[in-house]
């Protein structure tokens, strides 16, 4: 006698379970999309350039969303332009993506790390311009680089340089 209504309660509680996850998948895709680079502003911060071959340099990015609510739902996607090439910049080693709401007039940011490289070195990204774009969209927007020439990391598979997390920006 007891095993039925232990059962009945577990079927129940399996069903409002379903029910949840269904409606809040819904729920989500309709009240948010993705920010689009042309919905925000986009403002490099003063960098911790790096002086000399072999340093470590950090350039802050900031966004600041300008249109309706949208989310930031993977990293920034940020290549280097050398005028004959793009490479693109890997996420930070061991580095978790957070999912970040923004609503109108919010901020989050992220951190561009990188090596510089020696000038003119055959082991060095003689980089021009920065491009950024942000997660689940494809348009992008450039940004002059003025940071030195970038190192390749050893083995020559792309720039000694990531790309941190975003983080959300005030209270």
């Amino acid at each position: 006698m007891r095993a039925i209504p232990l059962t009945v309660t577990a079927l129940a509680a399996a069903l409002l379970l379903t029910a949840c996850n269904g409606g809040g998948s819904k729920t989500s895709g309709k009240n948010s999309s993705a920010c689009a680079i042309g919905g925000v502003s986009v403002q490099i911060g003063s960098a911790s350039v790096a002086p000399k071959a072999g340093d470590t340099g950090e350039i802050p990015v900031s966004i600041t969303n300008q249109s309706k609510p949208c989310t930031l739902d993977h990293f920034a996607g940020v290549s280097l332009n050398t005028g004959k090439a793009k490479t693109d910049v890997p996420a930070l080693k061991d580095a978790k993506a957070q999912q970040l709401k923004l609503a109108k007039g919010d901020s989050a940011s992220f951190t561009i790390s990188y090596v510089r490289g020696e000038d003119g070195g055959k082991s060095s990204l003689e980089v021009k311009t920065l491009n950024i774009t942000l997660p689940g969209g494809s348009a992008s927007r450039d940004f002059p680089w003025s940071y030195g020439p970038v190192a390749v990391q050893s083995g020559g598979s792309g720039p000694n340089a990531s790309v941190t997390a975003f983080q959300q920006v005030g209270d």
